[in-house]
């Protein structure tokens, strides 16, 4: 795999980005992760890597950008009354959806001018300890996810105060009701953050559960891209 971080051009100015792509039989399907709310760093590298398993290219994208330079995030972020997750909150009000989709688009334009596969198209989406999945907001994305005909993967912790299981289950409605290929799994006993290596609520069993569903969804969807 070729891993290398990059300053790519997007309509709000340049955007780092960390990428890994297959040394051998490019172009490969584009995946372009949407990191959370800390920002980039380290352990986002790894999960970028997870990409190593299908034949993809991962272009894992720094959020904090249009929110000026220097806003790179520090260990802080993750721990409650630290400034930097003050700072880490105040970036996140300015993460709305249209901006982060605007970036989005441009990120695919731009990986299709160096040798990734990308048609300008969603084929497929997955989400993991996703937040707020339901509101009253007008962007909210449980509208978007129930009308896309994207394949798609929602991983779920059992316990999550972001997402507690009501709000899962009124996701899990609007998919039915508009015959949604999507899929929603709901993790036993995991935690908010299940995912990330350095955090409490590590759960190795729930991680691999879900790259196995991110895998199989890739092959699925990405294959026929």
């Amino acid at each position: 795999m070729i891993e290398t971080t990059e300053g790519t051009p997007t309509r709000a100015g340049a955007m780092e980005a960390f990428i890994v792509r297959p040394e051998r039989g490019a172009p490969a399907p584009a995946v372009p992760m949407l990191m959370d709310a800390p920002g980039f760093r380290e352990e986002l590298r790894d999960m970028a890597c997870v990409s190593r398993r299908p034949a993809s290219a991962c272009r894992c994208r720094n959020p904090c950008c249009r929110a000026g330079r220097g806003t790179l995030l520090g260990p802080g972020a993750m721990i409650e009354g630290d400034p930097e997750r003050a700072r880490m909150r105040a970036t996140r009000t300015r993460m709305t959806i249209p901006p982060v989709m605007e970036d989005v688009a441009d990120r695919i334009a731009f990986l299709g001018r160096v040798g990734i596969a990308a048609q300008g198209r969603i084929v497929a989406a997955a989400s993991f300890c996703g937040t707020w999945l339901v509101s009253d907001a007008e962007e909210n994305p449980h509208l978007t996810f129930a009308r896309g005909r994207a394949g798609l993967h929602i991983g779920c912790a059992e316990h999550d105060d972001l997402a507690p299981l009501p709000m899962v289950g009124e996701l899990r409605r609007h998919f039915e009701a508009a015959g949604s290929p999507g899929e929603i799994g709901i993790h036993p006993g995991a935690h908010h953050g299940f995912a990330f290596p350095s955090r409490w609520c590590l759960d190795k069993p729930a991680v691999e559960r879900h790259r196995e569903r991110l895998a199989a969804l890739y092959r699925r969807r990405l294959s026929a891209a």
